[in-house]
């Protein structure tokens, strides 16, 4: 309106000049410096041959001033020719923003562009308005009420201006008390329990958990609704609500008036719509019942249930409404869920996005959804599910459904992936005056080559220790799922030339396995391996291996530069592994929830020159409680016995326990029975045990971190034929007992870095033995450090 008086009060005195209309002969602009003449002529409603009189001038200069491409416009009569002299508005050369610190520069550069302050856009002064308005939203929606924003335009060279934005933000305003009016029934400590909002307290510095924001009270009064809602206050009502600031604009105070009503009941529940599935499959979904208290959550829980079930039959819309109907004399609700099923949906073609290290097809086989079929939902949260456990992707998968155009009942359903670190590549070089040349090194990788494949590869190589190993797994050797691992490996530990002087081995084999999907969530694996060792021991050896080398194997004898004398034992083993999975996890690094149990079984098949059986159990649960809070229960148990006249199963086949992986606290492997010498030999019986809360991070840690509070308990046992003595050298066994199980608390932390998944705990074991004249004593490690795979 205003725009539109100035046009007229400015050129009435044209219009009654040239109040005598004309015939246009010509046209020319002057004034022009970045607007093209075309530009102008484009947007006159004038055109060479047309009769003007001052009503066609008004509208010519209107149609021309609403563009905002210009500050003055003059129309003049020159004979025959229309003359039109106009003023450019200037162009924004640059924007400048100073002082902001709680926004970051080029947050608040991207959204400015949104309100029109661009580079190169004629400027408009109104614009100056909409970004103080917007400045302050920003702002205050952050809790500073005081913030102080000037800006100064100066106009620079070619008819353009430069634009300074000067922010003081001030101190944030801090929420000094909420009221609650109205409440009769529940104190107001209880109702603001759950608040996001919160005054504070002495600890408010550090956390800035005393900080008001729009959105936070806003969340809180939905909080605030469903608190009464779902203990059956099906009338409540928040009558209003207001929020007040002290004069010097650092505190806050909020005021919400409520209406209790009056706790309600179920009398009926009603199911009508379009019934694509049985309505009894519908009804099978609620969660609430005649007579029961009202409950909002319930009905709410309900309708999301009854859509899952129709989103699992493709029916993607599908809307399902809970309406109350209050009787407010007998204080019931009669409940009516109405449901539109809508069509069903199809998905055209599924994408993946984000990800280009990964051949297509590795993505592909893990998508339960199939093309051409209806969308289900099921299918999908499996997919995301099987897409987050490869260990090169990460945490956070989503998706997306996108409309085919001109084909309601289509979608295409995109996946964004993020790709992870895949693996580890480690390498390292010394010199020890034992060992001599020290070469170590290895890499893990999950996607080799982008196949998805997995190689490890690892070395340790040195004068009296030589440790080689390779594996390689193809996840999907067939189509169905059929994966196929072969492993080499080879160990030549000369242990009796170092310090340690207890026993040497020898060993090489290779094996494979398949392993057999049953469901997403189960897996059969079955493999066969054959492993040729070697077993030495001395005069100096512990009493253990050299009764192991002389019941066990295929004697011989020999000597090392015609000094040390050894006897050995030689065995060849053909074994068959059997093993059973199930594993729920939503992912394989860093679960949130999910079960993961694995039941291993091992034998060495007759014709082997040493015979025993072994079985492992294994269970690892995540319950997950709220807002980041885990709980994880794992444990651990195993068992070995040997078969035929073998008399103890092969030392290296013992359990151990303590350290990282068990009983934190402990040294790791130094539980449990001891040799001749006092050092761990380890059991043929494992027990073990733990239990942590995992502790919510800041979101950018989360995918990368995990901090938890621990219980572990466990030992290792002995029940085989192996004997053992105590410091005195009387006969000492160690069978298992609950009381002999060892017991540690503390904190965890894991880290996954580039060279792999870092582990730190610190324990304080509960019942340690410090040891006597007769009995060996704990070794304790308080603080522990590891490095392994991440996958």
């Amino acid at each position: 309106m205003k725009k539109t008086l100035f046009i007229i009060f400015i050129f009435l005195p044209l219009i009654s000049v040239e109040a005598n209309s004309f015939v246009v002969k010509d046209m020319r602009v002057e004034g022009l410096q970045r607007i093209s003449e075309g530009t102008v002529f484009n947007y006159l409603p004038i055109n060479v041959g047309d009769s003007i009189d001052s009503v066609r001038i008004a509208e010519a200069i209107r149609s021309i001033y609403d563009q905002d491409l210009f500050d003055d416009i003059e129309f003049k009569r020159e004979g025959d020719t229309l003359l039109i002299i106009v003023k450019e508005r200037p162009s924004i050369a640059s924007f400048e923003i100073e002082g902001n610190k709680d926004i970051k520069t080029e947050d608040l550069e991207d959204a400015l562009r949104s309100v029109g302050l661009v580079v190169g856009r004629t400027f408009d002064r109104s614009v100056l308005e909409n970004v103080d308005m917007f400045l302050r939203d920003k702002y205050y929606d952050g809790g500073k009420y005081g913030v102080k924003i000037d800006t100064n335009v100066s106009d620079q060279p070619n008819n353009t201006v430069q634009i300074k934005i000067d922010v003081k933000e001030g101190q944030r305003s801090k929420l000094r008390q909420i009221n609650i009016v109205g409440n009769k029934t529940f104190d107001e400590e209880d109702i603001l329990a759950d608040f996001e909002l919160n005054t504070g307290n002495w600890l408010s510095w550090f956390r800035q958990d005393d900080r008001y924001s729009k959105e936070a009270l806003e969340g809180d009064l939905e909080l605030l609704r469903s608190f009464y809602m779902d203990k059956g206050y099906a009338d409540f009502r928040i009558n209003s609500t207001q929020v007040t600031i002290s004069p010097k604009k650092e505190d806050i105070f909020v005021t919400i008036n409520i209406e209790e009503g009056e706790v309600y009941k179920i009398s009926d529940i009603n199911v009508v719509g379009e019934m694509v599935v049985p309505e009894a499959y519908l009804r099978a979904q609620i969660l609430v019942q005649p007579q029961s208290i009202f409950n909002q959550a319930l009905l709410t829980a309900s309708a999301d249930l009854m859509g899952f079930l129709l989103g699992a039959t493709g029916y993607a819309n599908a809307e399902i409404e809970p309406v109350p109907e209050l009787d407010h004399e007998t204080k019931e609700a009669k409940i009516t869920f109405y449901v539109d099923a809508k069509s069903r949906v199809y998905v055209r073609n599924i994408n993946f996005n984000g990800i280009t290290q990964v051949e297509d097809e590795v993505l592909r086989r893990e998508v339960r959804q199939m093309e051409g079929s209806y969308l289900s939902n099921n299918e999908m949260d499996r997919t995301k599910v099987l897409l987050e456990r490869l260990a090169f992707i990460e945490p956070g998968v989503e998706y997306t459904t996108i409309p085919v155009p001109g084909s309601p009942d289509l979608v295409d359903v995109d996946f964004d992936l993020d790709y992870r670190m895949p693996g580890q590549f480690s390498f390292g070089i010394g010199y020890s005056g034992r060992q001599k040349l020290i070469l170590n090194g290895g890499i893990s990788h999950a996607n080799f080559l982008g196949s998805g494949d997995r190689l490890s590869l690892q070395l340790n190589s040195g004068a009296w220790q030589k440790l080689y190993s390779f594996s390689y797994t193809d996840p999907y050797k067939t189509m169905d799922g059929v994966s196929r691992t072969f492993t080499l490996n080879h160990r030549d530990v000369a242990q009796f030339f170092s310090a340690y002087s207890d026993y040497s081995t020898t060993s090489s084999g290779f094996g494979v396995n398949y392993g057999i999907p049953i469901t997403d969530y189960q897996r059969f694996s079955f493999g066969l391996s054959y492993n040729s060792a070697t077993m030495t021991a001395t005069a100096n050896s512990t009493v253990q291996a050299k009764e192991w080398v002389a019941n066990n194997g295929e004697l011989f004898t020999g000597d090392i530069f015609g000094q040390l004398r050894f006897t050995g034992s030689k065995f060849d083993t053909f074994e068959i592994e059997l093993s059973w999975q199930f594993d729920s996890r939503n992912r394989s690094l860093f679960p949130t929830r999910g079960t993961r149990q694995q039941v291993f079984f091992t034998t060495a098949i007759p014709g082997s020159t040493v015979e025993y059986i072994q079985a492992n159990y294994t269970f690892t649960k995540y319950i997950p409680i709220t807002k980041g809070w885990i709980i994880r229960l794992n444990a651990d148990t195993g068992i070995n016995h040997a078969l035929g006249d073998t008399t103890a199963t092969p030392p290296y086949m013992q359990f151990y326990a303590g350290g990282p992986d068990s009983v934190r606290g402990f040294k790791e492997h130094w539980m449990g029975p001891r040799d001749s010498r006092g050092r761990p030999y380890g059991g043929n019986v494992l027990v073990a045990g733990q239990a942590e809360l995992i502790v919510p991070l800041p979101e950018k840690l989360s995918s990368q971190a995990r901090a938890s509070i621990f219980y572990d308990f466990g030992n290792v046992f002995n029940t085989g034929s192996v004997s053992f003595t105590d410091k005195l050298g009387s006969p000492m066994e160690y069978k298992p007992s609950l009381k002999d199980l060892k017991r540690s608390v503390g904190l965890a932390v894991q880290w996954l870095a580039p060279m792999g998944l870092f582990r730190f705990s610190y324990a304080y074991p509960l019942n340690s033995f410090n040891g006597s004249d007769k009995y060996y004593g704990d070794y304790l490690e308080k603080f522990q450090f590891s490095v392994g795979q991440a996958f």
